[in-house]
């Protein structure tokens, strides 16, 4: 902007929130040294995301599997906690068709070592050093979203509501509001994925 100035050209930089949120993951690098980070939670509708002993597979329908996919390829990385691998092992790979080689990188977060092909975070507040990744994408386990809600490194908030009830299990959240969320959270979008519905939440 100052190029075009110096050289007569009027140039006003407009504050767009459209441009804004298609640039969040750079602008969250170059004001904050992070990653944008989008957390997502696959919930019963009595806000569970795993029965007692752990088990949660297939939550939600195929419809709302396939948009997961299609936000893993839109991140850079993605994030699991370290309980999450040992008991899914999960691939967090991209199988949507054209896509797979989309595929983020694997981040655990865990005090133990990382598996061939993942690396490890011993902290949320690691992901500061993660300097070429734009936006992380943490998929996997309550006390991970628990860990990175804690530390205020959550930007947007993804629910991928199941019509389905477990009436016992593990909580999506310590301690939800009435809509379901921790307080601090609005309400910017939602629709529905199948017999799934998603929500979109932004801090407030």
């Amino acid at each position: 902007i100052e190029r075009l100035r110096a050289e007569g050209v009027a140039a006003e930089l407009a504050d767009d929130p459209r441009c804004r949120a298609g640039l969040a993951g750079y602008l969250m690098q170059r004001t904050l040294g992070r990653p944008f980070v989008t957390l997502k939670l696959a919930v019963t509708a009595d806000g569970f995301v795993a029965r007692p002993d752990g088990s949660s597979k297939w939550i939600t329908g195929e419809v709302a599997r396939a948009h997961v996919h299609r936000e893993r390829a839109r991140h850079d990385a993605i994030l699991v906690g370290g309980g999450t691998l040992r008991a899914d092992a999960p691939r967090l790979d991209v199988r949507l068709p054209g896509l797979e080689d989309r595929s983020p990188q694997r981040l655990v977060l865990t005090a133990g070592e990382a598996p061939p092909g993942w690396d490890a975070l011993r902290d949320p507040g690691e992901i500061h050093g993660l300097a070429a990744v734009q936006h992380l994408f943490v998929e996997g386990g309550a006390q991970t979203a628990d860990a990175f809600l804690a530390a205020g490194l959550v930007d947007r908030l993804l629910l991928y509501r199941a019509p389905v009830t477990f009436g016992e299990g593990i909580p999506a959240f310590r301690d939800p509001g009435p809509a379901g969320v921790p307080a601090g959270w609005n309400l910017a979008d939602r629709r529905q994925l199948g017999s799934d519905t998603l929500e979109v939440y932004h801090p407030a």
